[in-house]
């Protein structure tokens, strides 16, 4: 008994990247700074994207206009949702480009997401046949993981704007607005807040809800095991639709920031 984690202990265990420190070449450093990579978020994320990359790629190669499968069915089901929500921003149809963009982001996310679904002590236990003491399995769950998806967006919105008005209209745009162009020394450093706060609250929003489900999966854990199954499969099933809508809601956003920032007028 006298090895057994205290309930912190335990917290504290689930809530530890395994780091590696560029700087000194260690492992678990357990003092983040911009050298130090999150190794489980970027393993993690790389397999999730792989995961959706192959079921994608699987599903086309063999499909089919005679007799579709199931598996081909729900794929079009998830192309044909992202294409609704793409024509209603943009008021086009079979966009390769934003097509692609919101898919990837919708699938991607989802299966980063789904990873707070898997039993919270699984995959560290698995680990430790490795010899990793400290593993998270959810990318999402570690902002230096949905500020990168938050950057990215950012960067393509502005160069996606840069290629639609060219860089003398991006310009202009960001000198014009909100108040006239005569005012330029305020209307450049309001759109600069105005982008960065955009970046800022679409990361923490998809971080601070997954973060927020991994601890009370956490604490479910730690609860007497006759109510675990009790309150874990309630949450489950409230966690499983909250995943589904943070995929959605980082997606349709980054439509609506493109479709605001390649507008001509």
């Amino acid at each position: 008994m006298a090895n057994l984690p205290t309930t912190s202990q335990y917290i504290k265990h689930h809530l530890v990247n395994l780091q590696y420190d560029l700087v000194t070449g260690q492992f678990n450093a357990y003092k983040p700074g911009f050298w130090t990579l999150n190794l489980d978020t970027i393993a993690v994320s790389l397999i999730c994207g792989l995961v959706f990359f192959s079921l994608f790629y699987y599903t086309a190669r063999r499909m089919t206009t005679s007799t579709p499968g199931r598996l081909q069915n729900f794929i079009e089901c998830i192309v044909t949702f992202v294409d609704d929500q793409i024509f209603e921003t943009f008021h086009i149809r079979n966009s390769r480009k934003i097509g692609s963009l919101g898919l990837t982001l919708f699938c991607w996310i989802f299966l980063m997401n789904f990873m707070d679904l898997v039993p919270v002590d699984l995959v560290p236990w698995t680990m430790t046949f490795f010899g990793v003491n400290y593993f998270k399995a959810v990318p999402t769950a570690d902002l230096n993981c949905t500020l990168a998806l938050a950057i990215s967006v950012l960067l393509i919105v502005i160069g996606s704007s840069i290629y639609t008005k060219g860089v003398g209209g991006y310009i202009n745009d960001l000198a014009s607005h909100p108040f006239p162009k005569s005012m330029f020394f305020i209307n450049i450093p309001f759109r600069i807040v105005e982008e960065l706060s955009k970046t800022a609250s679409l990361a923490m929003r998809l971080f601070g809800n997954i973060y927020a489900g991994e601890l009370i999966f956490i604490l479910i854990a730690i609860s007497p095991i006759y109510l675990q199954w009790l309150f874990g499969g309630v949450w489950l099933a409230f966690h499983l639709f909250v995943i589904t809508l943070q995929a959605f809601i980082f997606m349709i956003l980054t439509i609506i920031y493109l479709s605001i920032a390649t507008q001509e007028h």
